[in-house]
């Protein structure tokens, strides 16, 4: 397979006439009537070019808009990127992510080797000079990611490697710069990791394969610990649910253990578990989902991959946090051996539960893994699956749904969607919807009435945090991008690494 566009951040002091880039950008608010320090050395420069291409209108300065100069003789550079922040008052570090994202993806599209960023210049002191170098590298990764594995060498014709500089001509902004630009890189990096595995077909990650590729991740960091449940093991642990949901397939289920030590500071803090589904590939079994596009359903992955990924920056950060990450892994597959409509499945908390529909198998596989968490003494359980198509029709592509049992736990994880840029929306899952998975011949159902699913889900994964603080996001609607967008391709988002490192880092800073 292709390797995936190597991205490579660094901070370096240059002038940005004297910058030799393959393509330097810069931002422009579209309620500017006047250019900042560094467009007007610029259009100096360029004979006027940036203040005409704004008086003509081509370029108005809004969130999403671009518009590409050449250089000339005066200046280093071969071409200037103006990118539009929007409006100067509601400017926020995430217009700087995604500024910094369009840059890249139209460096990778015009195929430049080398992409400087001075997106934080015309933002002067608004923000921590440090965060925005973090959501300018994060961007960068972000927009450069293309999912092209399979495409032969020949059909895409892109660069392999993008060198993307941060650039500031005075040296007592470097230093914070590099600190930023580090802990980007990291988190870009992370986020394109997991979009890569989501990507990847079921028939390339199986449940055993995410396993394998879990302890190679171990196997770098000593701070990280891997053990795996094959079935036997699942099955000597009671951990009937998970069983259940991969019975119909060849490709045997997993529960991945990934246990993150952040040293002895850690031990001052509650331990976190981050519980991510990981369906390898979702046909809803015998409850089985209509054919057209059910080719993204190997992106039923993606919640396990966002905690794989978050515990892999988490290590690369080096945060003094103590962490588990359990990926419970399953195919859902139709066959002679696969769960039914009407079978009642025990649990590893002993819950019994009634099954109205296998394609509800999501909650299924994370309440044998909640448990768990439960047992290994995690005073913070935070889980993240494509769980409901109820969640996508009441929040759209835009964010995803929060849900939980803690006030403060929800307020945190909403303050690290902010920082992220990863959009949550805080949705019940009381006892009014409780009541809704109720069985009659069992403890619980998996599926309640028609309406308030992404409710219902969540009232049903909070029976098995027990004591815990517990937080849900149900990111369906939000894993995936349908149509090229401006930020990023085709394919997985990565929606949750960001959002989860954010949360942790956090933490980590008490």
């Amino acid at each position: 397979m292709k390797e995936i566009i190597d991205v490579k951040v660094r901070v370096r002091k240059a002038g940005f006439s004297q910058c030799k880039t393959d393509l330097l950008v810069t931002g422009h608010f579209s309620d500017s009537k006047v250019l900042d320090k560094v467009n007007t050395e610029l259009d100096k420069k360029l004979k006027g070019a940036i203040a005409r291409v704004i008086e003509l209108g081509d370029f108005k300065g809004k969130d999403g808009d671009s518009a590409v100069l050449y250089g000339n003789e005066n200046i280093a550079a071969k071409r200037v990127l103006l990118v539009g922040l929007g409006e100067k008052k509601k400017v926020t570090l995430d217009s700087v992510r995604r500024a910094a994202a369009l840059a890249a993806r139209k460096a990778v599209d015009i195929k430049a080797a080398s992409l400087a960023l001075g997106l934080h210049k015309v933002l002067g002191r608004r923000f921590d000079v440090s965060r925005t170098a973090a959501a300018m590298a994060e961007g960068a990764y972000y927009g450069s990611y293309r999912y092209d594995e399979f495409v032969g060498e020949d059909e895409n014709g892109r660069l392999g490697r993008l060198e993307v500089e941060i650039i500031d001509s005075e040296s007592a902004d470097t230093g914070k710069l590099q600190k930023g630009a580090t802990a980007g890189a990291i988190i870009g990096q992370a986020q394109s990791y997991a979009r890569t595995l989501a990507n990847r077909p079921g028939n390339v990650v199986t449940p055993a394969e995410l396993a394998a590729t879990a302890k190679k991740l171990a196997g770098q960091y000593k701070s990280i610990t891997c053990t795996v449940f094959d079935e036997k093991q699942l099955n000597e642990n009671g951990m009937g649910a998970i069983l259940a949901v991969g019975a119909g397939s060849k490709n045997g289920p997993r529960l991945i253990i990934l246990k993150y030590n952040g040293g002895n500071k850690a031990n001052r803090l509650p331990t976190v578990g981050l519980v991510g589904k990981a369906i390898t590939f979702d046909s809803g079994g015998i409850s089985i989902k209509p054919a057209e596009k059910m080719e993204e359903m190997k992106l039923d992955k993606s919640g396990g991959i966002a905690v794989l990924a978050a515990v892999k920056a988490a290590a690369e950060l080096g945060l003094d946090v103590n962490m588990y990450g359990l990926i419970p892994a399953a195919e859902n597959l139709p066959s002679g051996s696969s769960y039914r409509p009407g079978d009642i499945i025990t649990t590893f908390s002993k819950k019994t539960v009634e099954i109205h529909s296998t394609d509800a198998e999501g909650r299924m596989i994370l309440c044998d893994a909640i448990s768990y968490a439960v047992k290994q003494d995690c005073e913070i359980i935070i889980d993240i699956a494509t769980l409901t198509g109820a969640c996508k029709v009441a929040l759209g592509q835009y964010m995803a749904g929060l849900m939980g049992n803690d006030d403060r736990l929800i307020k945190q994880l909403q303050a690290a969607a902010e920082e992220s840029g990863e959009k949550v929306w805080p949705m019940p899952c009381g006892d009014e919807y409780a009541k809704e998975i109720k069985s009659k011949i069992a403890d619980l159902k998996n599926v309640g009435s028609k309406w308030g699913g992404a409710c219902t889900g969540a009232a049903f994964l909070r029976q098995f945090a027990e004591n815990s603080k517990w937080a849900h996001l149900d990111i369906a609607g939000v894993d995936i991008f349908a149509e090229d967008a401006e930020a990023g391709g085709q394919g997985a988002s990565g929606f949750g690494v960001r959002l989860l490192t954010s949360y942790l880092v956090n933490l980590a800073k008490k």
